[in-house]
């Protein structure tokens, strides 16, 4: 269970970086939805499983999401804390797919997306989060 990419940069320019620091409840520095007064709850990150893009042929800058991750099953992180490398996180809801979405892929997304296209979270510590670094959880 690892960090597989990571792509941030303004919505017109979004890209893989290797790695990117994470400020506590305002997002990933340097993204386009970093909110430096504060993110309102599950705005801070996205996370999509390396997994579900693969099956639908997005990339993970493709997919808008934040942080591809593999070997994690993302849903079931809802209300729970977990770690990515050194940033304690909390799932706060899943990030269903979007009709701009849909506009800057292909038709059809959506529906191969519903209930798969990731997690909503917020970021509880400051850190950095790199590709490769670990996933962390407590068993339920």
């Amino acid at each position: 269970m690892n960090v597989e990419g990571i792509n941030i940069g303004p919505s017109d320019a979004i890209a893989p970086v290797g790695s990117v620091s994470a400020l506590a409840g305002k997002g990933l520095q340097g993204d386009r939805k970093f909110h430096g007064d504060g993110a309102a709850p599950g705005q801070a990150l996205t996370l999509i499983e390396a997994e579900v893009l693969e099956d639908v042929g997005l990339t993970g800058a493709q997919s808008r999401r934040q942080v591809v991750v593999r070997g994690v099953r993302l849903n079931d992180l809802v209300g729970r804390r977990f770690r990515v490398g050194d940033v304690e996180c909390l799932g706060v809801e899943l990030c269903e797919p979007c009709l701009h979405l849909q506009q800057m892929t292909r038709p059809g997304i959506i529906k191969e997306l519903v209930h798969r296209a990731g997690l909503n979270a917020d970021i509880l510590n400051d850190g950095r989060i790199s590709v490769g670094d670990p996933i962390l959880f407590d068993e339920p």
